[in-house]
């Protein structure tokens, strides 16, 4: 019996679009799934759970409408739940999560086998990001059918070990569902995170830069026009590491002092959430460096698609080269 995900042969690429704080919404999630990816989106970007029902509600009639219209199975779609006790709706989150049957749940800090029971009650699949081989072993215990791994150079709240090393280590305790982020922004990405040993690859930053995303028009542009140096890896904002653009920093007026603190700096009244924050200062993973433009999803997956099997072609004439 394999003990990979059954959905993975369904995709028209193995990509899951990550679930981006602020960015990620129904539109994107909608169209993701139609183009045979997996879309997905955090809990926390609707205010409410009354808000977050009605978003899955939209979800699911516009992917059941799709399959009735075209015929075509549309790929499911995820949900990113943060499994802490700082976050006060985890209960009546997960609760619609259950009562909705949301196919894919993706936790984060924190992988607690009481969630995962929940979301297998009903046939659901729990996958959870780590960034070391010790969160990786406890959410294993814990029952999760994925581990998400956040590599070096990856968007939001990375890690620093190289995703080779990442996976290769990982790949050695656990069998099931591997997923690979970090600087994945085209299909060449796509395909080097199966040939180390991925099922999947996570794509966030990507996924800024589309239409359907709610980034804005500036957010987008700074993207457009930043390279890898640009990035910069800080715990300033939210008190734990994560990858932000320079630019929407210094814009902010954070100085090079703040950016070497290990701690989250007094932001005063005018930033005095990190959600505020964030609305300011945005994240992004070093794959800004190949990311030249905003598209449709749709055109985007087709881009996609046409590089990655570019990319496996290539490949299969290095052995014409290496025969032995």
């Amino acid at each position: 019996m394999s003990t990979k995900a059954s959905f993975i042969k369904d995709l028209s690429l193995p990509v899951i679009a990550a679930p981006m704080f602020l960015i990620s919404g129904p539109k994107l999630v909608i169209e993701c799934c139609k183009n045979g990816i997996v879309g997905t989106f955090p809990a926390l970007n609707q205010r409410t759970s009354e808000g977050f029902e009605q978003w899955l509600l939209e979800i699911r009639t516009a992917l059941e409408a799709f399959e009735k219209e075209t015929g075509k199975k549309a790929a499911p779609f995820g949900v990113n739940l943060i499994v802490h006790p700082t976050n006060p709706r985890l209960e009546a989150d997960l609760k619609l999560c259950v009562k909705h049957e949301v196919p894919l749940i993706i936790t984060s800090l924190g992988a607690v086998s009481e969630v995962v029971d929940a979301i297998h009650s009903y046939g659901g699949l729990v996958f959870h990001d780590v960034i070391k081989k010790r969160h990786a072993q406890k959410a294993a215990g814990a029952g999760v059918d994925g581990l998400i791994l956040v590599s070096a150079g990856a968007g939001g709240h990375a890690g620093t070990i190289n995703p080779m090393t990442l996976v290769a280590e990982i790949k050695k305790f656990y069998d099931k569902t591997i997923i690979l982020s970090g600087c994945i922004s085209t299909g060449r990405d796509i395909a080097s995170a199966l040939q180390m040993g991925a099922d999947l690859a996570y794509m966030g930053t990507r996924f800024i830069n589309v239409e359907e995303s709610r980034a804005t028009d500036d957010y987008k542009k700074m993207i457009i026009a930043s390279g890898a140096s640009d990035v910069v890896y800080t715990a300033a904002i939210s008190g734990v590491h994560a990858n932000f653009l320079g630019a929407s920093l210094k814009a902010a007026g954070i100085t090079e002092e703040d950016l070497k603190k290990d701690r989250k700096i007094d932001f005063g009244k005018e930033l005095d959430t990190e959600a505020k924050a964030w609305k300011t200062i945005w994240s992004a993973g070093q794959g800004v460096a190949t990311i030249e433009n905003v598209l449709p999803v749709a055109s985007l997956v087709s881009t996609l698609k046409t590089e990655f099997k570019s990319a496996l072609e290539e490949q299969l004439k290095v052995l014409e080269i290496y025969p032995k």
